[in-house]
């Protein structure tokens, strides 16, 4: 690296510094350590409580479902936005990446005021003399929040992975006589696996370490790690016991990008 290139690298080394590893490195401090500032791992350990170790399996029920789904929805968006769209496809992806644009905070607010009991779903149902739909404060509710604020994670690694694989590719497998499933399966798949395991990471950490969603579209009601955490910080100033939890939640991430940049290296297109 010439000095001119580290000389321009000097603003974000500056900023990761500030606010990514001072800010971890307080974490572990504190993760570690009691309120004396004495070494300990009973911070750590308080993962294995009752309360907290069921809001963490709760976490992770949710995350795997949210994530699923969002699988679900985006693969086959994605394959229209690539196969059938590559002059507009930009345009149309655009579109889907808009949402991401508002205040996540706002997003959910808005689906709050879809969903509660006199919001504008149940009015219309009841409009047309049909039966209430009442998921607020529901699993159900926190789900569908996680799909509409981090389905567009999943959509762009996978449309961007999509555009990447050749059309040759899979007019070669048809030529010799694979039909559109054993194509997809045999080529599509495998090719486009890097794209999906980054819209898993991507979509599954925040789906983890969410407290905002449950606690608008779960009503408080709801208990996940995240809401554990933020309430140890805000409610009960026990920053040692936050941060402890804190580092394993950490541990989760540095786990599923290990994961992926591992598919990454070996089924990069």
């Amino acid at each position: 690296m010439s000095n001119k290139t580290k000389l321009f690298a000097a603003p974000y080394c500056i900023w990761g510094a500030g606010f990514i590893i001072i800010p971890l490195i307080i974490i572990l401090i504190y993760g570690f350590s009691d309120t004396e500032g004495h070494f300990t791992f009973i911070n750590i350990y308080s993962i294995f409580s009752h309360v907290n170790l069921k809001a963490l399996l709760l976490s992770m029920l949710l995350s795997v479902a949210s994530t699923f789904l969002c699988l679900l929805i985006a693969y086959p968006l994605a394959s229209v936005l690539a196969e059938y769209g590559r002059d507009k496809s930009p345009l149309l992806a655009l579109l889907f990446i808009l949402p991401m644009w508002m205040n996540s905070l706002l997003r959910t607010i808005a689906w709050q005021n879809l969903l509660e009991k006199t919001g504008l779903i149940n009015a219309i149902l009841l409009f047309f003399h049909l039966p209430e739909m009442m998921i607020i404060n529901t699993p159900w509710a926190i789900i569908l929040g996680m799909v509409y604020d981090f389905l567009p994670f999943m959509i762009l690694p996978i449309y961007n992975i999509l555009c990447k694989i050749d059309i040759e590719y899979k007019n070669a497998a048809r030529d010799l006589g694979a039909n559109g499933w054993q194509t997809f399966w045999r080529i599509t798949w495998p090719m486009s696996l890097p794209g999906v395991l980054s819209g898993i990471t991507m979509v599954f950490v925040p789906s983890l370490t969410t407290f905002v969603i449950s606690d608008i579209l779960g009503g408080g009601k709801i208990l996940l790690i995240g809401n554990v955490i933020e309430q140890l910080f805000t409610q009960d100033n026990d920053r040692n016991a936050g941060a402890g939890l804190s580092v394993v939640m950490m541990l989760f991430i540095v786990i599923s990008t290990m994961i992926t940049e591992k598919y990454d290296r070996e089924g990069s297109v």
